[in-house]
């Protein structure tokens, strides 16, 4: 097992910013705003002596309200998770009673800890380090997060007579299936996670944009290993104005690109709205596997189940390869048949599919329904073959490929979807002119035309 590093401190003292630079990623957000990281955050460490597991926190305080008080249950559960600990202090603030605070509760946990004096750079560390020596950990060392100064002196220091066990560090994206949860703020998201894992692991709170990073959540459910990424809320570009909400918007594109299933969680009480089918959007232009899952289900009239179905279909007409699961994400209904269907949809996403099996389902499809003529000639499609997965993609060559209608691609996405199982997956066509040997005044073939249906 890798060692397991938390990085504690008050508000503000570049806990994130270490983060990213041990872990070489911007994973975490990283603004000049107190409280900004809430949940837990891991990553695996690339700097100092061995490889190791980190935990960013967020700022621990004396009298937590409010959110602050799950903020503070957070860390202590990081605290308790880990065998060694790091706590940030700001070298160019000095000596605070929040320091003073975090340092006791960390004495308590009985756990090797290293003090470390970010923002040092410039600055006389042994003048700075006076202070400091008061709490009680040791000699501190002076760092820079946002330079990298001094960051594997910090982790040589803080494993020191720890010998690696030759486990090398694993990609977390690599491992399970990769499903990312979106929606607009305050659906259900995080308690979505919470009950998938049987946990508290992301806090859940009825304050709208509670979320603000992309949390990964690694978890095993019925022998298979699933990395969950809860996301931070998406509004319309037009309402997003706040710098971190900003941040956080990216995190989440980052989430559905590098996801193999995005599901869409919707609050069945707000009907479905723009915002959803925007956020929907997103997803698929990616080429995501989609599940839609209406949330809070339990607590609608059965008189008002037919008007809202209605204006699923109505409003997310774009997608019907989609699956719609109606659940409570509170009380669990629903939740197992969820994680049933991301299992197809994954399968699905990253199925091979023979280039013989591929011809033989095209050369159906123009049985049943031929190309339109063009121009008084026949569109030909000769033979197709798999050009790659997340999501589907089947290249289809012949004549007069640029003239094929978009109609008629669609007609063959649904053919490719249902004789392949191609389950809740987008299915892009793409097409390529073979060249004609007649034609010396075209030698090259002409660009593919990918079109995702």
């Amino acid at each position: 097992m890798l060692p397991v590093v938390a990085l504690v401190g008050r508000p503000n003292v570049g806990k994130s910013t270490l983060f990213n630079v041990l872990t070489r990623t911007r994973d975490a957000i990283v603004a000049d705003v107190p409280g900004l990281t809430r949940d837990r955050q891991y990553g695996f460490g690339c700097v100092g002596p061995i490889p190791f597991v980190v935990v960013d926190t967020g700022g621990l305080v004396e009298n937590p309200k409010g959110i602050e008080t799950q903020m503070r249950a957070q860390t202590e559960r990081a605290v308790a998770e880990a065998d060694r600990l790091i706590l940030l202090v700001d070298g160019r603030a000095g000596l605070t009673p929040q320091d003073d605070f975090v340092a006791r509760e960390i004495r308590k946990s009985g756990k090797p800890t290293t003090l470390a004096v970010n923002k040092a750079e410039g600055l006389d560390l042994d003048l700075v380090a006076a202070d400091f020596h008061a709490l009680g950990l040791g000699d501190p060392l002076g760092i820079s997060a946002s330079h990298g100064q001094g960051c594997e002196e910090l982790m040589a220091y803080a494993f020191a007579g720890l010998k690696p066990e030759g486990v090398e560090p694993a990609d977390p994206a690599s491992e399970g299936v990769r499903i990312a949860i979106i929606g607009r703020p305050n659906v259900g998201k995080s308690t979505l996670v919470n009950r998938l894992i049987g946990e508290e692991r992301v806090i859940a709170n009825d304050q709208p944009g509670t979320t603000r990073d992309s949390i990964l959540v690694p978890f095993e459910r019925e022998g298979r290993k699933f990395q969950l990424i809860d996301t931070a809320g998406m509004r319309r570009r037009a309402r997003v104005e706040d710098v971190i909400e900003r941040a956080s918007v990216a995190k989440t594109l980052q989430a559905i690109d590098e996801a193999h299933v995005v599901i869409l969680v919707v609050d069945a009480h707000d009907t479905v709205s723009e915002q959803d089918a925007s956020v929907l959007g997103v997803a698929l232009q990616r080429g995501r596997a989609l599940i839609i899952a209406i949330n809070k289900w339990d607590g609608i009239p059965g008189e008002q189940r037919e008007d809202i179905h209605r204006q699923l279909a109505l409003k997310l007409d774009f997608v019907p390869f989609a699956p719609l699961h109606f659940i409570s994400a509170r009380h669990g209904t629903g939740v197992g048949e969820l994680m049933q269907s991301a299992v197809r949809a994954y399968e699905a996403a990253m199925r091979e599919m023979p280039t013989k099996a591929l011809t033989r389902a095209l050369e159906h499809a123009l049985t049943v329904h031929q190309p339109p003529l063009v121009r008084g000639r026949r569109i030909k499609l000769r033979y197709a073959h798999q050009g790659g997965r997340n999501p589907p993609r089947i290249v289809i060559h012949g004549n007069q490929t640029t003239s094929v209608p978009d109609a008629y691609t669609r007609y063959l996405a649904n053919i490719f979807r249902k004789t392949f199982d191609l389950f809740a997956t987008p299915v892009v066509v793409e097409y390529r002119t073979d060249e004609n040997p007649y034609d010396r005044s075209r030698k090259a073939r002409r660009a593919p035309r990918p079109k995702a249906r």
